[in-house]
């Protein structure tokens, strides 16, 4: 098993890890998009044996959720080190997850993109 559910023996054994990367899905039952996205999600855990991905349906689990909102599905926890470093809704196009968690794990590897040298600068209101 690569997607892990809350309140799960085996999840439970996975998150003794120390340095585990989680992926939670936040979604619901009644949700069409969850519904299609879900078999897209599992199907990328199993690119990434590495990360603990974990399905949790927000109204078996709302504890999960804590004081965060889920206003759109699918909305997407990423937690590395215990710390969350990306918590949002994306499109349910599972390839911009996959770019999102290779992204993370690169630290210190800059993704090439056609974003200004001088970026910094630009967004102080600094002149060329």
């Amino acid at each position: 098993m690569t997607c892990y559910f809350p309140d799960t023996p085996a999840l439970t054994e996975r998150l003794t890890r120390e340095d585990l990367t989680l992926v939670l899905c936040f979604c619901a039952a009644w949700c069409d998009t969850c519904k299609e996205y879900q078999p897209k999600f599992e199907a990328l855990a199993t690119q990434h044996p590495e990360t603990c991905f974990i399905w949790i349906d927000i109204e078996d689990h709302p504890e999960l959720l804590g004081d965060e909102d889920v206003e759109n599905f699918p909305t997407i926890a990423i937690i590395q080190d215990r710390d969350v470093r990306f918590m949002g809704t994306i499109l349910p196009h599972i390839e911009h997850l996959d770019r999102l968690i290779a992204a993370m794990q690169a630290p210190g590897k800059a993704q090439r993109t056609e974003l200004p040298d001088d970026l910094y600068a630009l967004l102080k209101g600094a002149p060329r």
